[in-house]
């Protein structure tokens, strides 16, 4: 039972990897993923007023609720890093990309708050 357990563990990851997933990641690694990789799309997730108020450089609006809606101006050829206040909308959000086919999907999980916490640069 335990190999069978083990097997289908392996098979879930190697799938899960062709079909893409999001991952789940602090600003801390997405601070350090965004410095390695300029070709990143940055998306926020918040509603218009949220992001009038403090931002992400270089970051695109699309609110959660227009995303379904949206979604085609989401690229499907780059790596996409999306973000909210604390991580809750951005979940739902990645996921549904990842569900969409965007294979390298990453969901800041602590938000902007977060990234202002670990003291790192935001556009106001």
């Amino acid at each position: 039972m335990k190999r069978f357990l083990l097997a289908f563990l392996m098979l879930l990851a190697a799938v899960t990897q062709v079909w893409g997933a999001e991952r789940n990641i602090t600003s801390r690694e997405a601070k350090s993923l965004l410095a390695r990789n300029k070709n990143i799309y940055l998306l926020d997730v918040r509603t218009p007023q949220e992001y009038s108020q403090a931002k992400l450089s270089g970051s695109a609006l699309i609110p959660l609720g227009e995303l379904e809606r949206r979604a085609g101006e989401v690229p499907k050829n780059r790596p996409v890093l999306v973000y909210c206040a604390v991580g809750s909308r951005s979940k739902l959000a990645s996921n549904y990309l990842s569900r969409r086919g965007i294979r390298e999907v990453y969901n800041m999980s602590d938000g902007i708050v977060g990234w202002y916490r670990n003291g790192y640069p935001i556009s106001r």
